[in-house]
């Protein structure tokens, strides 16, 4: 999206009373794009739906979500940072990689009133990157993190043919267990943990926070990566990350945060207003 677009050149969002609610859960939430790009969605394919992002604290959430079932036109939430993992908690069904790694970043309201939650951030990475001409099969993945965008990540990326993978992450022990539960479906791919050299990596793929706020360590040294490998953020604010800056300084090519929820917006609009 332009940062010199106005506001009149925004699609305009009905709301009324069949307007269906859909919550970003996020905490901090000044950060968020993707309301942006799913209320346009809903208002250029006529959907009834509206997306806003709720600031909500880590210790705010079951009361939140004894909320969500209470108020009838909410039809499915959107979770983000801090909430991925927690929010699994809460459903009454997972389905697919969420069931499998017990993390979820969306959540459908059943008719019956069941919280039914999925995980679309590895599809709509994967996506993203093959919007962009990247395919990740045969690629050797550097990849940073072990929580729950990283893992749906790394499942999707593995899923679609990338052969071997390296993960850098504070916790050294989060990292081996998320081999663990990759090898168990992936056995065929080469894993290492804290890899010490970053030669041999032609993706590398930052799925941590890191870069959401200035003065971040980076997540890996880009300069210590091969010089035909690309650089790929999850993090959508700010644009482009000192990760991203850095690596685009040394001739790498970078792929941005936003690409992701541009690719998983149909989905995530698809999945919380859909009928059962």
């Amino acid at each position: 999206m332009d940062n010199n677009t106005t506001q009149t050149d925004q699609p305009t969002v009905r709301v009324d009373g069949h307007t269906r609610l859909v919550p970003l859960l996020a905490y901090p939430s000044a950060h968020v794009r993707t309301p942006a790009f799913f209320n346009r969605h809903c208002v250029e394919h006529g959907i009834a739906a509206v997306m806003l992002p709720w600031k909500l604290a880590p210790d705010g959430l079951a009361a939140a979500m004894q909320a969500v079932r209470q108020i009838d036109n909410i039809s499915g939430l959107v979770v983000t940072i801090p909430h991925k993992q927690e929010m699994a908690r809460y459903c009454d069904v997972l389905e697919g990689t969420a069931a499998r790694i017990q993390v979820c970043n969306v959540v459908r309201k059943a008719r019956d009133g069941r919280l039914v939650g999925r995980m679309l951030d590895g599809l709509g990475f994967v996506q993203g990157l093959r919007d962009q001409g990247i395919d990740p099969a045969g690629r050797h993945v550097l990849l940073a993190g072990a929580g729950g965008a990283a893992t749906a990540v790394a499942f999707e990326l593995l899923a679609s043919g990338a052969t071997a993978l390296g993960i850098v992450n504070r916790s050294v022990d989060k990292a081996e267990e998320l081999v663990g539960l990759l090898r168990a479906a992936f056995p065929a791919v080469r894993y290492t943990v804290a890899p010490r050299e970053l030669q041999g990596y032609d993706l590398a793929v930052n799925a941590t926070a890191l870069g959401m706020h200035a003065g971040d360590a980076l997540p890996f040294d880009p300069d210590r990566l091969d010089s035909g490998a690309t650089v790929a953020e999850v993090v959508m604010q700010p644009d482009t990350t000192a990760l991203l800056q850095r690596a685009a300084a040394r001739g790498l090519r970078i792929h941005k945060g936003v690409h992701m929820v541009t690719a998983q917006v149909r989905l995530l609009v698809e999945f919380t207003t859909a009928p059962d």
